[in-house]
C-alpha cells in the first residue's frame, strides 16, 4: 500500500496580539499510510485538531506541502478540494449536527445522497447502526436520541458513504466505555474489511494499542511513536 498523505515541513502560524508568531504546527513531517488506523494523540491545544484540518482539507498550511495520494493538495482548486472532501472524505467533529426533527435513518440518508452513494442504502444503514449497537434507533427521531447515541450516530453518518479517509476528532471523548468500544471496534472493521484510512485524535492512552500507527503531538510538533 501507498501513502494517502505525505507532508513537507508544513506549518502553520497565527498572529498575535502583540504581532510575534504562534506556532500551531511546526515544521511536521508525516507519512499516513492508506488502509491503516492512525491515531495522534496529545493533551488539548497540543495542536492536533490543527493538523488534522489541513490535512483534511478544512485548512491549508501557512507554508509546506499536503500530497494527497501525491497530488499537491495546498495548490489545488477550491473545487477540486470540494469534490475531495465531499467524496473521499468523512468527518466526525466533537459536535454532533443531526437534524433533530428528522429520524436516524433520514440523517444517514442524505449523507449517501449527498455523495451520490450508487449501493443499496437501507442495507448499509442497518448495518453500520448494527456495528455500533443502535439497531432500534433507526426510526427514532434524532432529537430523542442521548448524547452518547447522537455521537455514534454521527460517526456512522460520516462514514456511510464508504469515504476513502475519514477524520475523527476526539470521536470517543464524550462517550462511556461502552459506546466508546463499539465506535473502536466500527474503526476497526472499516480499516479492515473496507480498506478505509482513518484519522483520529485522542488524549485517551488506553486506545493506543487499537492504532495502527501512533505519532505524539506536542506544542505543535510531531514525534512517531509506534
Amino acid at each position: 500500500m501507498g501513502y494517502i498523505f505525505e507532508t513537507n515541513r508544513i506549518n502553520k502560524i497565527y498572529k498575535l496580539g502583540d504581532g510575534s508568531d504562534f506556532y500551531a504546527i511546526k515544521n511536521v513531517d508525516i507519512n499516513i499510510e492508506e488502509g491503516k488506523l492512525t491515531i495522534l494523540k496529545g493533551r488539548s491545544g497540543s495542536g492536533k485538531t490543527t493538523l488534522i484540518n489541513m490535512l483534511g482539507m478544512l485548512d491549508n498550511p501557512t507554508s509546506g506541502n499536503i500530497f494527497y495520494f501525491g497530488k499537491d493538495a495546498t495548490i489545488m482548486k477550491e473545487k477540486e478540494r470540494e469534490l475531495i472532501r465531499r467524496y473521499d472524505m468523512g468527518y466526525v467533529f466533537q459536535s454532533v449536527a443531526l437534524l433533530p426533527m428528522m429520524t436516524v435513518y433520514e440523517n444517514i440518508e442524505i449523507a449517501l445522497l449527498m455523495a451520490e452513494f450508487k449501493g443499496d442504502k437501507r442495507k448499509r444503514i442497518e448495518n453500520l447502526l448494527e456495528m455500533v449497537g443502535l439497531s432500534n434507533r433507526i426510526n427514532y427521531m434524532a432529537g430523542r436520541l442521548s448524547g452518547g447515541e447522537q455521537q455514534r450516530i454521527g460517526i456512522v453518518r460520516s462514514v456511510a458513504h464508504r469515504p476513502k479517509v475519514v477524520f475523527a476528532d476526539e470521536p470517543t471523548g464524550a462517550l462511556d466505555t461502552i459506546s466508546g468500544i463499539a465506535v473502536m471496534n466500527l474503526f476497526r472493521k472499516l480499516v479492515e474489511e473496507e480498506n478505509t484510512s482513518i484519522i483520529m485524535t485522542t488524549h485517551d492512552e488506553n486506545l493506543m494499542e487499537l492504532g495502527d500507527c501512533v505519532f505524539s503531538v506536542m506544542d505543535g510538533e510531531l514525534k512517531y511513536e509506534k
